[in-house]
């Protein structure tokens, strides 16, 4: 089915809920959502002459106008490319010449960041930005019938990073987007019309995934005024918006707790919080059920299984009296409902409880493969299955426990960095022999990015010089915070680096 199919069955059902909120205000219900999608929907394969099948991209701040986009290429039988706000004009250059993007749509947050692409990438060949004359003009037309797609037509292009720092495009068809939209409902809770979403992370990853199972039921898609996570602004937006579920980033969480207001706040609105994206240490878990009621359910999922592999319930959380309950909170929980979940060795044999391997997994929510990838494709579904790059192990009872990243991937703020990426742009200074990227914890948010540098005879190279490297060719998040000059980075006998001796290095220096 068309994922378009929900929002038009919901704009029957409950024409007048409101669909669409910025801050406190409504901005449009059901009906008018599912009209403007329409209308855009009509546009995009009429006046800007995209086929069923090509990619839109959407780099866009959060705001409402971004999921009448996402759902105008849905309606269309177009492919969207959400793209994360945050990242480098090189990194927007790359994701839109790699889908083939022929449209981006953009808001004016956005303009200045990505203006003129349109005249450096082959096929891209309009840049539509939501306040321009152009995006009045095509959301002033006529609607159109709803685009007509097979269960496997790709749906949105999700970019994340591998180890070689190059984004991949995992390939999401409706049919898996539908699946994790049903997975929501039998594994994370129930929605009902007045219930909303505050999207106060970004919709062009898991919230926008997530909004999803809210559209098919009718609730609210809430964007805060500024476009963000800030713990002062969610506490104002819950004394209006009732029936709010969250997803945050395990830092989004400690900083909501750690937040002087929320003792006083009146939290009877929030209904959900979905963590994923990183590890959730227990003592934090416990203050927030103390703080916050049994309102946490936790996810664990990649761009390529998106929001769906394991997970720990509700009422799992709540299952205090249980004599391993402070592990299963450490846990990232039991597979989802419609998806097998494997521990495997190096020959892709399933292991038992209580051995460590790569986590792989299979079922309906797991991508088609790589956008114009089949290498990495080939790679990542071998054997049918998806390998994460994660090792864990199973306890017993199938509770899934992560030991490692067996991709050496940082995680700060929730948010995937890739080692190689950055020690590449290191490596572009005449100074720097060697670099090696490791992450180091950080009290609020997970991790921190460190750079280790070894300068050759040419010169030493300078912190400053090393970040305007940075800041000209990436995302400023995935910059170093703190730089290590030493003379020699250690290797194994073969040569490959020992970041785990250069990680217990920057453990020893804070204890």
């Amino acid at each position: 089915m068309n994922l378009a199919a929900f929002l038009h069955r919901t704009a029957l059902l409950n024409p007048d809920a409101t669909a669409l909120g910025q801050g406190r205000a409504r901005v449009a219900t059901y009906r008018e959502f599912a009209r403007q999608v329409a209308v855009l929907a009509g546009q995009m394969t009429g006046r800007l002459g995209l086929k069923k099948g090509d990619r839109a991209a959407i780099v866009m701040a959060n705001v409402p106008d971004y999921m009448v986009v996402k759902y105008a290429c849905w309606h269309a039988g177009i492919c969207a490319v959400p793209v994360n706000a945050k990242l480098h004009r090189r990194e927007f250059a790359f994701i839109l010449e790699n889908c083939g993007a022929r449209v981006c749509f953009t808001n004016a947050e956005k303009e200045t960041a990505i203006a003129g692409l349109d005249g450096e990438i082959a096929t891209l060949e309009r840049i539509v930005s939501t306040g321009g004359r152009l995006w009045t003009e095509i959301t002033a037309a006529a609607p159109v019938p709803m685009a007509e797609v097979e269960p496997d037509d790709p749906a949105w292009l999700f970019y994340t990073s591998g180890t070689t720092g190059r984004p991949k495009g995992a390939i999401l068809s409706h049919r898996n987007l539908v699946s994790q939209t049903m997975n929501f409902f039998a594994d994370v809770g129930n929605i009902a019309s007045g219930d909303c979403i505050v999207h106060c992370a970004p919709a062009s990853h898991g919230s926008g995934c997530y909004g999803i199972p809210h559209v098919a039921r009718g609730a609210a898609q809430v964007f805060p005024d500024s476009g963000g996570f800030d713990p002062a602004e969610m506490l104002d937006l819950l004394q209006h918006w009732p029936g709010a579920t969250f997803f945050l980033a395990p830092t989004m969480v400690v900083r909501l707790l750690n937040h002087p207001g929320l003792a006083e706040a009146d939290t009877a609105n929030l209904k959900l919080i979905v963590y994923g994206g990183g590890p959730m240490y227990v003592e934090d878990l416990l203050r927030g059920i103390d703080m916050l009621g049994q309102k946490f359910v936790q996810i664990y999922g990649q761009g390529e299984a998106p929001m769906t592999i394991t997970g720990v319930t509700r009422a799992m959380h709540a299952d205090s009296g249980h004599p391993r309950y402070r592990a299963r909170l450490g846990s990232v929980g039991v597979a989802r409902t419609d998806v097998e979940v494997r521990v495997v060795d190096a020959g892709d044999n399933a292991l038992p409880a209580g051995e460590i391997g790569e986590v792989v997994c299979r079922g309906d929510v797991v991508m088609r493969g790589y956008w114009d990838n089949p290498e990495a494709t080939a790679a990542t579904l071998k054997g049918g299955w998806l390998h994460t790059g994660d090792m864990g192990a199973f306890d017993e009872d199938g509770f899934l426990t992560l030991k490692d990243r067996s991709k050496d991937m940082i995680i700060s703020g929730g948010t995937n960095i890739y080692p190689r990426e950055i020690e590449e742009v290191l490596l572009k200074h005449p100074g720097v022999r060697e670099a090696s990227v490791v992450g180091r914890k950080h009290e609020d948010w997970g991790e921190e990015v460190v750079a280790f540098v070894v300068a050759n005879e040419s010169g030493d190279p300078t912190p400053q010089a090393l970040d305007q490297l940075c800041l000209d060719n990436i995302a400023r998040f995935k910059r170093p915070k703190d730089y290590c000059f030493v003379d020699a980075l250690p290797k194994n006998n073969y040569g490959k680096v020992l970041k785990t001796e250069l990680r217990a290095l920057l453990e020893a220096e804070s204890s």
